[in-house]
């Protein structure tokens, strides 16, 4: 999750990302993608983290890069190992993510953010420059994708997906994002009506055709599904975005609980997390820190009759296997 700032009483994010990449061969920045050299650092909690952790299981990658978990609830100066045993982290021996950020060459000012690949040879934070992640991850890391794995990001409609993911991430993405921490009426209220204008456009696109993009799941759809499934748990109080929550959206709550349904989705969610982290580390918007014990997610296993619009979830390819128990998140009681 990037660091935050307000101009003129409305919310802007912090997109200083780190510009190197990790590419199949290496090129330009020297970082190629190999088993075992990489470790992605995420927070349940975190939608930009969220991403990557759905891309990597629906193609596949955890056998190449491991992964570690922080605690959902940071401080100021650091997302934290509190997971762990002894507070730090197996693989790279850290109590702080900030100890990697800080350990590259050039200390790395803007801020500590979630997710970052390390890379496990050096200790230091190659990328956090989530899109690029998981784009790089469909297309850079092709040699390491589980057979059956679904293309992502297919080339005939990556112009199709980039379009729908930009307006996604500017209105919904960060829309929420701009409600919650609008520092004045009119800017929230500027935030508010784009915000459900746009999961209006949303919901007309999403009537007739089960996928944002062509027939099967791609980048768009993994984008909106992590501001979706947040929306009741966190943004529709805590955020203020409440002309309406996303299960009383018909289309929206239909689409969400459909990803929600299809592995690589609903079994990377761990809603304790999410909630624990919004209420408990924005003091200035929650200050007194208690953790709303609702909504109810068995909804979210409810029947949702998407497949009458035809498409499969994963194209040509098939589902993922079961998710390890070291990475299982718990079940919906």
């Amino acid at each position: 999750m990037a660091d935050n700032s307000y101009v003129e009483e409305s919310f802007v994010r912090d997109t200083r990302y780190i510009p190197e990449r990790i590419t199949a061969d290496g090129k330009p920045d020297g970082f190629a993608a190999e088993a075992d050299r990489y470790r992605l650092v995420v927070s349940r909690a975190c939608p930009w983290a969220h991403r990557t952790v759905i891309v990597r299981r629906l193609l596949g990658l955890e056998g190449a890069i491991s992964m570690g978990i922080t605690g959902p609830v940071h401080d100021a100066d650091s997302w934290t190992f509190d997971l762990d045993p002894g507070e730090v982290d197996p693989v790279l021996g850290i109590p702080k993510l900030k100890d990697a950020y800080e350990a590259r060459p050039d200390g790395y000012k803007p801020g500590v953010t979630v997710p970052a690949i390390v890379d496990v040879r050096n200790g230091q934070v190659v990328t956090n420059d989530f899109k690029q992640m998981t784009e790089d991850f469909a297309t850079q890391w092709t040699d390491f994708h589980r057979a059956g794995a679904p293309d992502l990001y297919p080339e005939a409609l990556r112009a199709e997906i980039d379009e729908v993911a930009q307006l996604v991430y500017e209105d919904v993405n960060n829309g929420v994002y701009r409600c919650g921490f609008a520092g004045k009426q009119e800017s929230y209220e500027r935030a508010y009506h784009r915000l459900f204008d746009r999961l209006d456009w949303l919901s007309e696109r999403l009537e007739d055709r089960r996928y944002l993009v062509g027939d099967h799941i791609t980048e768009a759809d993994i984008r909106l599904f992590t501001t979706l499934v947040r929306f009741d748990a966190v943004y529709h109080g805590h955020f203020k975005c409440n002309r309406s929550k996303l299960s009383e959206m018909p289309v929206l709550w239909a689409y969400a609980r459909d990803l929600f349904q299809t592995p690589g989705f609903g079994d990377t969610v761990n809603f304790d997390q999410i909630k624990a982290h919004y209420y408990a580390t924005h003091l200035d918007i929650n200050p007194t820190a208690i953790i709303p014990a609702g909504p109810d997610a068995r909804p979210w296993l409810t029947e949702h009759g998407r497949e009458s619009l035809g498409g499969s979830p994963f194209g040509e390819g098939f589902a993922p296997g079961p998710v390890s128990a070291e990475e299982a998140v718990p079940e919906l009681a």
